[in-house]
């Protein structure tokens, strides 16, 4: 998502642009995530802090959060400093930093929806986050009170009659719920980006499929080198999601990459029931989606390396419960996906220029949300690349402040 939308905001400004991707646009990380554009999503992802959550984590069985200890001590620096930065004092800093980009998502989202006429594929009516003790719903509408009152977010808390009239198939555990009425969702997150990518070469953009095997300087033009053909051009912009941290040390950068990792499955439904909106099960930490392939279970993040074998453990548990949440049918794929979550350790992407070399853009690093922040990424880098002043301010975003 992130590497199409940049590509097509450069083309639809008049410059001739060309994208090179391992496999067609769509099929990696965007592929497999929960198809939620999220408004709401306000506050990154933090590291558990309290020693109450450290401690269920540790057993590792818990549903939103698994571990491999080679992946741990693979991480191990970037973890540390992301664990600091999730202190109080940091971590409030860092949230109307975040808030900016995800303000910025649906007017960003919305051209491109157009251009690449795929307005079947989304629905604008938000989704749940459900709840199946008081006080937690509780302290989640105090959170939610106060991103309506800083940044905007409108929601409706609902109560088991207001659950019922929505979602009346899923189990009476259920108390309460946020509706998150901003959110646009997606039935085929994969077929966005393919048709966002489609609208990018129909306005005059190339794609090419490689594999890319180098990307150097040559005088003041870069030249990338795939297994079939060399390119060259005036500015790279490197948007490798995961992979982009080790593709970064071949030009003497070193970024606290790490990835979490994610699984998803797709089931039938057992007539006659059927699943209205995206439902997060938050005391828990998976999320259901009515999705156009089926519902789709996503998992929470898996610390690991990305080149590790899959672990279906986590999706295991996760579809465990979600069977007593709402009367899932059978599987639908013989194998579940994975994929991996590119992140930094302050929760931010990076977004601009390379320190040191001219012609050189970076974008990577979006955690959990590069399906939602592609078009304003791809927006902001294309004016940075222009000269041209920006909606927001960049700098808590720059390459340089690592």
């Amino acid at each position: 998502m992130v590497g199409v939308s940049i590509a097509w905001h450069l083309q639809q400004r008049g410059h001739q642009v060309t994208l090179v991707d391992r496999r067609q646009p769509g099929r990696e990380t965007s592929f497999g995530n929960a198809g939620i554009i999220q408004r709401e999503a306000v506050r990154p992802y933090a590291f558990p802090r309290d020693m109450k959550t450290i401690l269920s984590v540790l057993p590792n069985r818990r549903v939103d959060i698994r571990y491999r200890a080679a992946g741990m001590m693979n991480a191990a620096s970037p973890l540390l400093s992301y664990w600091h930065n999730s202190s109080s004092r940091l971590y409030q800093k860092i949230i109307p930093e975040w808030a900016s980009l995800i303000q910025l998502c649906l007017k960003t989202h919305e051209p491109m929806i157009k251009a690449a006429g795929a307005e079947h594929l989304v629905r604008k009516e938000g989704w749940l986050e459900i709840y199946r003790t008081q006080a937690r719903l509780d302290k989640r509408v105090r959170e939610a009170e106060e991103a309506r009152e800083l940044y905007g977010v409108q929601f409706d808390v609902l109560d088991r009659a207001g659950i019922e009239g929505k979602e009346p198939d899923i189990s009476s555990d259920i108390i309460g719920a946020i509706h998150w009425l901003d959110p646009w969702t997606v039935a085929d997150p994969g077929a966005l980006v393919s048709a966002y990518a489609e609208a990018f070469t129909q306005s005059g953009g190339e794609l090419h499929q490689g594999v890319i095997q180098k990307v150097e300087q040559v005088g003041e033009r870069w030249r990338v080198v795939t297994e079939a053909e060399t390119l060259e051009a005036d500015n790279v912009v490197v948007a490798l999601g995961p992979w982009s941290g080790d593709w970064m040390k071949g030009l003497g950068y070193h970024f606290p990459t790490f990835v979490k990792r994610g699984y998803h499955m797709h089931y039938a439904t057992q007539a006659p029931a059927k699943l209205h909106y995206w439902l997060m099960d938050a005391e828990v930490g998976y999320l259901l989606a009515p999705m156009n392939a089926g519902v789709r279970l996503t998992t929470g993040a898996e610390l690991n390396r990305i080149e590790s074998p899959a672990d279906e453990q986590q999706l295991q548990a996760a579809e465990k419960v979600a069977r007593t949440l709402f009367p899932l049918g059978e599987r639908r794929d013989s194998t579940a996906w994975k994929g991996a979550r590119p992140c930094l350790p302050d929760m931010k992407p990076v977004i601009g220029a390379a320190p040191r070399h001219p012609g050189l853009w970076l974008a990577f690093g979006h955690g959990h949300q590069g399906f939602t922040l592609g078009p304003a990424t791809g927006q902001l880098l294309a004016d940075m690349i222009e000269g041209k002043s920006t909606e927001i301010d960049m700098t808590p975003f720059r390459a340089d402040r690592f």
